[in-house]
């Protein structure tokens, strides 16, 4: 009878045993897709930096007063975006140099006047530039 009791015990621990098992793979499976999800994330704000950056130096100089405004707001929200993630000493470099990029097409728009003249956000582009430590 002692032989039948340690035999269920040990069904009981094993199937313990298992269940701890699929929870660690399943902790391990979640901690994965976190992880892998967050770095295409930071890496997707940075792409977005750097399609932005190349639609104002490709199209910038067409832009009206009204795409203007787009592209303040579009910046402001890529910049937000990238604010929430940290991101290695290379990948700084490489956002600060697409802002800066970003913020030399929005001079050239701001000198132009075309953003002064209809909606007066020439003042709010300086403050995104002045927040980059680029002054006009």
């Amino acid at each position: 009878m002692a032989d039948r009791e340690l035999t269920e015990v040990e069904l009981e621990v094993m199937k313990m045993r298992n269940q701890m098992k699929k929870v660690f793979a399943g902790l391990a499976l979640f901690a994965a897709t976190i992880s892998v999800s967050s770095c295409a994330t930071r890496e997707s704000a940075i792409n977005d930096l750097q399609n932005f950056s190349y639609e104002l130096r490709d199209n910038s100089q067409y832009y009206t007063a009204k795409k203007w405004k787009k592209a303040v707001t579009k910046f402001g929200r890529i910049r937000r975006e990238i604010a929430r993630h940290d991101y290695t000493v290379a990948e700084r470099q490489r956002i600060g140099k697409l802002e800066g990029d970003c913020a030399r097409y929005m001079v050239r728009g701001a000198k132009d006047g075309v953003m002064d003249h209809v909606l007066g956000i020439g003042s709010e582009i300086q403050g995104i530039l002045d927040a980059i430590g680029i002054k006009q």
